[in-house]
């Protein structure tokens, strides 16, 4: 008896949805605009402000010029505008701009005593004048800063702090070639102790060159080849263009022109052949 094939199963059309016969009405979705992010000018801080003269100097008066004229300009380029801008001081205004200052002006003085000058929170005017338009700022005089001072500070007592922990550890011939790159053959007559008290001294006044001269190779290879040249060992020519070596004055190397003679050594050193008469050197040297 033959197989009954079994009926396949037809697929369910998708039903249509329910609408009562009404048509379908689909939802515009307006894209939302996203406004662009404008960066915000900071805020003005109300507070008193001193300014100094760069020089470093302490005259009994300065005067900063207070308007602008052929002979001193005092102007400033406005970037948003697109042109120069005339700055005067007027104590009766709110802007150091002449273009937004109205009515009759009462001309200030710019006169820095004893080098500096300390302006109120309330004159607002001439602050923003010395701060942010004057042209001689940052060139005849800056804004005095104490955060900025004590960041400053900061820095240096650790440059300080580093410098003196190196020269706390260091031997006494680097020591040695530390100090003859700054103080030559006086320290020939140094006693170990001496050396030592000199290199504190030294890295406290100076910590910056201090730690420089630290980490520089070359100053122990010149405090060799200086020593070599006192003791003989090693000859350099009345012209100091040629250095010689031993008895014979067999010739080591050339100066080459416009050259420290012992900052051409210390590279002679690092080669090859200058590397075995280093190692010959150290040897009748110590």
């Amino acid at each position: 008896m033959a197989n009954k094939k079994k009926p396949v199963a037809k697929k369910a059309a998708p039903q249509e949805p329910i609408t009562d016969g009404l048509p379908i009405q689909v939802e515009k979705v307006e894209p939302v605009a996203v406004k662009p992010i404008v960066p915000t000018k900071p805020k003005w801080e109300y507070r008193d402000r001193t300014y100094v003269l760069k020089t470093g100097k302490s005259p009994l008066l300065y005067t900063l010029p207070s308007k602008h004229s052929g002979r001193k300009p005092l102007l400033f380029f406005d970037q948003e505008k697109g042109y120069q801008r005339e700055l005067r001081y007027a104590t009766n205004q709110k802007s150091p701009f002449v273009d937004e200052q109205k009515g009759p002006v009462t001309l200030g003085r710019i006169a820095m005593r004893d080098g500096m000058i300390k302006v109120k929170k309330e004159d607002v005017a001439l602050q923003k004048l010395l701060s942010l338009y004057h042209p001689l700022k940052d060139k005849i005089y800056y804004e005095f800063d104490p955060v900025q001072v004590s960041v400053n500070e900061l820095d240096w007592i650790e440059l300080e702090l580093e410098a003196l922990t190196l020269a706390r550890d260091m031997d006494i011939d680097t020591a040695e070639g530390i100090l003859r790159a700054e103080y030559g053959s006086k320290v020939n007559e140094l006693s170990s102790s001496e050396l030592k008290r000199d290199l504190m001294i030294f890295a406290k006044r100076q910590p910056g060159l201090f730690i420089e001269l630290a980490n520089d190779d070359n100053v122990q290879l010149r405090n060799v080849g200086i020593k070599a040249v006192e003791a003989k060992i090693i000859n350099l020519s009345a012209d100091q263009r040629t250095f010689t070596y031993g008895e014979g004055n067999r010739k080591l190397m050339t100066v080459p022109f416009d050259e420290h003679p012992y900052s051409a050594l210390a590279a002679f050193f690092k080669t090859d052949e200058g590397m075995e008469v280093y190692k010959a050197i150290l040897k009748r040297l110590y």
